[in-house]
């Protein structure tokens, strides 16, 4: 069998990231990882993901420390070709992890999200980097 071709759209900065790459790793896939702070999607690649998880880009816009900090996501000023524009300039502004797996996309926004569309069971228990218990000595998932 071979591995399911997945990709996270990393910031090894950001602990949530880093929880939902050790999540996929600890179902024994290797994904892809792809620093989007250094190399970017295209601007269509970042419309598609969006669009497959089923979200709009005020849904993927990282406001929180960041340029765009305490703008409102419904000022009409900011519409979606915007927002996707502000993002190809600025990185920073997508929120992360982006997650493609053959099962979909997800904004693992928690970090646990991911297990929503891991093709391959989990290895074991998982705790994320504060201690939290996610997934039981079982695999399976707790909460």
């Amino acid at each position: 069998m071979t591995a399911p071709d997945i990709t996270i759209w990393h910031n090894p900065d950001c602990g949530t990231s880093r929880n939902t790459l050790a999540m996929i790793r600890n179902a024994g896939i290797e994904p892809h990882v792809v620093e989007y702070l250094k190399t970017p999607p295209m601007r269509e690649r970042l419309a598609a993901l969006i669009a497959a998880a089923g979200l709009g880009p005020r849904d993927v816009l990282r406001a929180k420390g960041t340029i765009y900090e305490g703008l409102s996501g419904d000022d009409p000023a900011l519409a979606d070709d915007t927002l996707l524009d502000a993002m190809m300039r600025h990185p920073i502004l997508i929120n992360r992890p982006l997650v493609e797996t053959p099962l979909g996309v997800r904004l693992c926004r928690p970090s646990e999200v991911v297990l929503e569309i891991l093709p391959a069971p989990r290895r074991g228990a998982f705790a994320k980097e504060d201690g939290e218990q996610v997934v039981d000595a079982s695999g399976k998932r707790i909460g």
